[in-house]
């Protein structure tokens, strides 16, 4: 398989966490988002997937699936062990309701297409940080009351885990503060110990600049 991927697109962090979590081996293929306008936006990548977004996976069959909850629903299927999510329904749902809340109500105001709008509608970097910062906060504090008070998430390492350690990469990035959120910090200590997470982690690939 082909991962089409960039270093610190939390949306391909997940993917990489999924993948390494599952011991799924994948040939990752960085997409820069930056260089020359976006490789995202050049013909080539849009042949791939027609949004211009990352990451996106080419299976051995030359069959493409975007979006990352795609992708990750798909691994989680086609690789059921190690599960993402665990056998009770409602556990079940509390993963998929922090990953939802992290992957469609965080995550998206604070995307390089959603930051550059602003800034074309003449906000400058001091409002568009404000921006990054209240609604990183505002979902944040909603996981902090939602997740357990021991282990991961919800104690075994899962899919709510998932989508919370790149979010709080992307909080680091912006300079978020994060010293409200003691369960969250929590978490995201013990996923640094774990290999999945390290090998997955933006720091640790490739394509990541000197």
């Amino acid at each position: 398989m082909d991962l089409y991927t960039y270093y610190r697109s939390t949306s391909s962090y997940r993917v990489r966490i999924a993948l390494a979590l599952k011991g799924l081996e994948v040939n990752a293929i960085p997409v820069n988002l930056i260089r020359d306008g976006g490789e995202h936006r050049k013909p080539d990548y849009l042949a791939i997937n027609p949004q211009g977004r990352v990451p996106a996976l080419r299976l051995d069959t030359g069959e493409v699936i975007t979006q990352s909850m795609a992708i990750i629903e798909y691994l989680d299927e086609r690789a059921p062990l190690p599960a993402l999510l665990p056998k009770d329904l409602i556990q079940r749902a509390r993963h998929r309701a922090v990953a939802a809340l992290i992957g469609c109500d965080i995550h998206p105001l604070h995307n390089v297409a959603v930051l550059n709008r602003l800034r074309g509608l003449g906000h400058d970097e001091g409002n568009v940080t404000a921006w990054i910062g209240h609604w990183i906060t505002e979902g944040f504090a909603a996981v902090e009351a939602l997740i357990g008070d021991e282990g991961f998430c919800f104690g075994e390492v899962g899919l709510a885990d998932v989508y919370l350690l790149p979010q709080l990469y992307a909080a680091r990035r912006f300079n978020v503060d994060l010293t409200a959120f003691p369960r969250i910090g929590r978490v995201e200590a013990l996923a640094l110990q774990h290999p999945a997470f390290q090998s997955a982690h933006p720091d640790a690939q490739s394509d990541k600049p000197e």
